[in-house]
């Protein structure tokens, strides 16, 4: 009996002991859980319980300078997405397959996040409409009330598809600007996100009576660009002409400005791409083999097509630079313009040892005032005015004429120019330097420079943005012109100007005249790199001389075609077409009235609301012809209608002008 008492005790103390331990480990466990886990466990039941869902804003407008013209804009689309959790295990399948029938996508992928243990999985973003209000019908035929949400995105949609493309730049499937205004003006452009909250139990019902907490997105800030819609189509459609007429192997790009404010009123590179496809690369040739190359190579030629040379690439100018030269001896009075025989061109000049020789050694152009060695492009004139300027004092003027700087203008991936050390110049760096060779400069370096001359010696900024509008209170925001140092006088600028229309008028510009205006401009060409037989052909007009409206310059790479690569043969024409465009268009005033060549003007008629058949009909009565934007494909002329015209109704063009229309 004692040892069976006994027994029972022990019995009793071993059940204590293990109820004891459990009991321990329990409190343990839960001390671990409240305290050390607790902030994570609290966070993860959050999310479990609450279904938070972004709304994506709509990403700011961009304008030409008219304020007319969308560039850029972002519609309303659609992203679907589920909360597994909170689809019945009955219905998951079904959900699955009517999720992959309305979107097109594949039922194994889809079906693995319905099944997912997860709080929320995106199934497709970026629908348009007509989709997801099939959806919303089936989930109400279907009677399923939760786990599947429907919110409102954004798409980025560019109207002109390649218009400006390396200026406008474009965006990721996030909406975030990846090239161009787009990337540089994201914080304007981007706006704030919003959100839904929605509260509920592991079953998807909702806790409480508050339902979901719906947030508003605030919608990105507008953007009104200095491009000139027209003076841009006008612009692209020559230099496409003269790439593919001239064979530029390595394209071409210009830049037009207002000389006074520093606006670019259009700024091309050749070739674009379609900024709606910005993945599909633009070389038919790259096209055929583009799946045989590997991501690097892929990565490599796209950044090349997205590029704008005319910020990101350098070249030597040439002889366009001589402009510089002449400016700084005029500012230094070192010579004028007209003193008769003051130079003399015997076909080379000696420096340092070494002969460099003018382009017409052949034939020397003999005695020479500035302007005439300026119309001849004569270089050993111009090597000489480098020797009494110095090393020193040149450098001085690149510095002022901005050359050794970068613009400043507002888009990402701007170069500068590249030159050697002051220190470093000899005699012969000099002389080459002087007459625009072993160096490289930017297109929009050198445009910016010729503003300066331009506008009566005063240095300005690029201005691609003008106007920021906010997009909640419409308040304008207006970007100031960026007026700098004055660089030369008013009396040296009207000289240089006055010589570089004797340059279109009678010497290696002539290619560049337009009838009836007072034109200035300078050709240049030079090679592309050492030893590399590929050349870089240029011209920059002014225009009109007496008081500039615009600065142009184009730059074409590597002409291979029959016309050759002399900047009077292949870049002076362009410039005279763009010119002749613009300058009716902007109104510029005509001079030189008896000069004017039997080529009446036109009032463009107004055909939007026609069909392209009827438009077709009404301008070729006025003289002018039609360019349908985008088209791919054969259309129906006679019920398709005009929605949209460059230029617009009411703009004097020359008769034989093209007119741009949109359906």
């Amino acid at each position: 009996m004692v040892v069976q008492n006994i027994s029972n005790k022990k019995k009793m103390r071993n059940v204590l002991f293990i109820t004891f331990l459990i009991l321990t480990l329990l409190i343990g466990r839960i001390g671990y859980i409240q305290i050390i886990q607790g902030e994570e466990l609290q966070t993860l039941a959050y999310k479990q319980q609450s279904l938070d869902r972004n709304i994506n804003p709509k990403r700011g407008t961009i304008y030409d300078s008219s304020g007319k013209y969308i560039l850029a804009v972002s519609s309303t689309v659609y992203t679907v997405t589920v909360n597994p959790t909170n689809i019945a295990n009955e219905n998951k399948e079904k959900v699955a397959q009517a999720l992959s029938n309305i979107f097109e996508l594949e039922y194994d992928t889809v079906l693995k996040k319905v099944k997912k243990r997860s709080s929320i999985e995106t199934i497709v973003k970026k629908v348009e409409k007509d989709k997801t209000d099939e959806l919303r019908v089936w989930l109400q035929e279907n009677n399923i009330q939760t786990g599947v949400n429907i919110d409102e995105d954004t798409k980025r949609y560019y109207p002109y598809a390649d218009l400006a493309s390396q200026v406008i730049g474009f965006c990721g499937s996030d909406n975030q600007g990846l090239d161009g205004i787009e990337a540089k003006y994201e914080t304007e452009l981007a706006g704030t996100p919003g959100s839904i909250e929605r509260l509920s139990n592991a079953t998807g019902e909702e806790i409480g009576t508050e339902g979901e907490k719906y947030k508003s997105a605030i919608d990105g800030n507008n953007l009104v660009l200095s491009i000139d819609m027209t003076i841009q189509s006008i612009v692209e459609k020559y230099l496409e002409e003269a790439c593919i007429d001239n064979v530029c192997t390595d394209g071409g790009n210009v830049i037009v400005m207002n000389p006074k404010t520093g606006d670019v009123l259009a700024m091309a590179t050749y070739p674009g791409y379609n900024l709606n496809d910005p993945y599909t690369i633009n070389s038919e040739e790259l096209q055929t083999v583009w799946y045989t190359l590997d991501q690097s190579q892929k990565t490599e030629n796209l950044q090349a097509m997205w590029r704008n040379k005319a910020i990101a690439d350098t070249y030597e100018p040439g002889s366009v630079f001589k402009i510089i030269t002449a400016s700084a001896s005029l500012e230094e009075k070192i010579t004028d313009t007209d003193n008769e025989g003051e130079f003399c061109c015997t076909g080379g000049i000696e420096v340092a040892g070494t002969r460099i020789k003018c382009w017409r050694y052949y034939k020397p152009h003999g005695p020479e005032s500035l302007r005439q060695a300026l119309m001849n492009s004569c270089n050993p004139v111009f090597i000489g005015l480098g020797q009494k300027l110095g090393v020193e004092k040149y450098y001085s003027y690149l510095q002022k004429f901005g050359f050794l700087e970068k613009t400043g203008i507002s888009l990402p991936g701007e170069a500068k120019g590249i030159f050697l050390d002051q220190s470093k110049v000899g005699p012969v760096e000099l002389a080459t330097i002087s007459f625009g060779q072993r160096f490289e400069i930017t297109p929009i370096q050198m445009a910016t420079a010729a503003c300066t001359v331009a506008n009566g010696g005063t240095k300005v900024t690029p201005r691609l943005v003008k106007q920021i509008v906010n997009s909640q209170t419409g308040e304008i925001t207006e970007l100031p012109v960026e007026e700098k140092e004055r660089v030369i006088s008013e009396e040296t600028a009207s000289k240089v100007l006055s010589m570089l229309e004797s340059v279109v008028s009678e010497g290696t510009g002539k290619n560049a005249k337009v009838a009836g205006y007072k034109i200035g401009g300078k050709t240049g060409t030079s090679e592309d790199g050492v030893n590399t037989n590929k050349y870089v052909t240029s011209f920059l007009g002014i225009a009109p001389t007496d008081n500039a409206q615009v600065v142009v310059l184009i730059t074409l790479y590597n002409p291979t075609g029959e016309g050759g690569h002399q900047g009077g043969g292949v870049a002076a024409p362009v410039g005279g077409q763009i010119l002749s465009e613009i300058l009716p268009y902007l109104e510029v005033e005509q001079g030189n009235i008896d000069e004017i060549e039997q080529k009446t003007e036109v009032s463009v008629p107004d055909i939007i609301g026609k069909t392209i058949e009827e438009a077709e009909k009404i301008l070729k009565e006025n003289g002018l012809e039609i360019q349908i934007n985008n088209q791919t494909e054969e259309l129906d002329k006679k019920t398709i209608t005009v929605v949209n015209q460059l230029p617009q109704a009411g703009i004097n063009v020359y008769s034989g002008s093209c007119i741009y229309i949109d359906y």
